[in-house]
């Protein structure tokens, strides 16, 4: 890989990847079972090229800001490389917020130019607000020839003759506005450096390293964090090649894993989640004499790998299974949510390796990773290199609220200087998650300060930590809270705890799940245990990296449901 350390901005680490692998593939993108799309380093440069030239002809300076507002796919990366080959600085926007979150993160992100997919387009131009948006220059991609933009040009037609002219940044200047709302809340824009991400990248790929030959597949959006880093910058700057697959549907995600060869790919826990019930449905399926025989080879392969994950043996003992994930598979990535340790143990013990991590848009993208030095299910790995970890004001079992410093720590928040105040604290940031670090120097999660709660007896409770116990639950989805939270008391005490429950699809409430949560319920410590449960009868709300909302899940709970109606467990 190129040697970041040595590049003072994203644009000329980028810039000279293009140069040193130029018959290399770098960026392949399919939609279902058809490519549409494969660029050589030299093809994606010949590409952007002309946009980039069309950019300054425009007037598109130094420091100025272009928003992006599109799905998975090669026009995306293509944009975002000019804009940093210009000097400019990138505002990547969740393509699935509605036209009215749109308009105003542009609005308050003051983007001059916005490069923005058709139906998007469309969907802002008929907002009330749309006339207010500010931006002076618009590309469209994907729109018809003659499709009505508002003013705005067509993406492929927005280009010019002649070489652009590389604009070079410094570390401390600004890379990106990434806009942050967590799980509720409005959102924040975050800005970060180019040391930021130069950092970052560094330190990911000391552990995980990309080359030339690596394939990583890309469904998470390209404006999420971690997707920006592992699906875009780290595998350029590594010489290898990025797989954008335009759908999520399981057929496609599972038939792109054979066809190119996946190494690397990363997905949120609740993807995860449904691959390994599709995985444990296909198991069961099997005859019982090769369901034993999986068995015993499964047990072998755990027993033979416990220390540390060996992926040639594995895929000799268990050919099959990672035949189906295209037999080059290294390791898969998740976070920015819970994720259940018997999930992640099933994959370990298959022989494939989830690195398990932790971060926040504030800190770039990852701050711990699971190392597999020894694999730890119960935890979000060991700080990556150059970040320090800290648990400040620790309880009696050592839990408290997590502090980072590092070099992928953002500059400060956009327009708000109170909130930076009070989340970066003499070079510290606050991250508002409750954590501990075990004996072998591991971080445990037990959930977000603001959702804590303290029983009449003085105990701490972490909704989060109290759903591990549910892990497996037959049911799509869960949740724990405190009723005083969703229905607030003017008193201390006499907290009720209850869970949550989204039924699959005409699924019915019976015995069985009643038992099921009954008897998972009595594992845990009385002060812990849900007192009763509620049946849910729409999806949970979600972030773009499908976390629930919890404040809005709650806040809808509260208006259209009583507290009386949850029902004694």
């Amino acid at each position: 890989m190129l040697d970041l350390r040595q590049y003072p901005s994203l644009g000329a680490a980028l810039r000279d990847a293009l140069e040193h692998w130029p018959n290399e593939t770098c960026l392949i993108e399919a939609d279902r079972d058809k490519e549409k799309t494969r660029l050589t380093y030299s093809d994606f440069k010949e590409l952007a090229r002309p946009l980039t030239r069309a950019l300054q002809d425009a007037d598109f300076r130094e420091g100025d800001r272009a928003a992006i507002i599109m799905s998975n796919q090669s026009k995306w990366l293509v944009s975002a490389y000019a804009v940093f080959f210009c000097g400019g600085v990138l505002v990547p926007l969740d393509f699935k917020l509605t036209a009215a979150e749109h308009l105003q993160l542009l609005a308050h992100s003051k983007a001059k130019f916005l490069i923005v997919e058709y139906y998007l387009w469309r969907a802002i131009m008929q907002s009330p607000e749309f006339k207010k948006h500010g931006v002076k220059t618009v590309l469209v991609t994907e729109a018809p020839l003659r499709a009505d933009l508002g003013g705005a040009y067509r993406w492929e037609d927005f280009h010019r003759k002649g070489d652009p002219i590389f604009i070079d940044r410094q570390r401390e200047d600004v890379a990106c506005i990434v806009y942050s709302s967590g799980t509720g809340g409005s959102p924040k824009g975050c800005v970060l450096t180019h040391e930021n991400y130069l950092e970052q990248c560094t330190s990911l790929t000391a552990w995980y390293p990309f080359w030339p030959g690596v394939r990583y597949l890309s469904i998470l959006p390209t404006n999420h964090a971690i997707d920006f880093m592992v699906g875009f910058i780290g595998p350029f700057v590594c010489g290898a090649c990025v797989v954008h697959l335009r759908t999520l549907r399981p057929e496609y995600v599972r038939d792109a894993f054979v066809r190119y060869r996946i190494s690397y790919m990363s997905l949120v826990p609740m993807v995860l989640k449904n691959l390994e019930r599709g995985l444990r449905a296909k198991f069961d399926e099997l005859p019982s004499r090769k369901r034993f025989m999986l068995n015993r080879l499964i047990a072998l392969n755990k027993m033979l790998t416990r220390r540390r994950p060996n992926v040639k043996l594995s895929r000799r003992l268990l050919g099959q299974v990672h035949k189906a994930f295209g037999g080059q598979l290294l390791a898969l990535f998740t976070g920015g949510a819970f994720m259940e340790p018997s999930t992640l143990q099933f994959f370990y013990d298959l022989g494939i390796p989830v690195a398990n991590g932790y971060g926040l848009t504030e800190a770039g993208t990852a701050l711990t990773l699971n190392d597999f030095k020894p694999f730890r299910a119960d935890t979000v790995g060991r700080p990556l290199p150059g970040v320090e970890l800290r648990v400040l004001s620790p309880d009696s079992e050592g839990v408290g609220e997590v502090a980072v410093h590092s070099k992928t720590v953002m500059s400060h928040y956009l327009d708000d200087p109170e909130l930076t105040a009070e989340t970066i604290v003499d070079g510290w940031l606050l991250t508002g998650d409750l954590g501990r670090f075990d004996s072998t120097g591991h971080l445990q999660l037990f959930g977000r300060k603001k959702n804590m709660i303290v029983t009449e007896g003085g105990k701490n409770i972490y909704p989060e930590d109290i759903e591990t116990v549910f892990d497996g639950v037959s049911v799509k989805e869960y949740c724990v809270f405190a009723a005083n939270y969703v229905w607030p008391l003017k008193q201390l005490g006499n907290e009720l705890l209850f869970i949550v429950l989204r039924l699959e699809t005409n699924q019915q409430f019976d015995a069985a799940l009643l038992e099921d949560l009954t008897t998972r319920n009595r594992r845990l410590p009385d002060f812990k245990r849900v007192g009763g449960y509620l049946v849910w009868p729409k999806d949970f709300p979600r972030t773009a990296s499908l976390k629930i909302k919890r404040a809005t899940l709650a806040e809808e709970i509260g208006k259209t449901t009583d507290r009386a109606a949850i029902i004694q467990l």
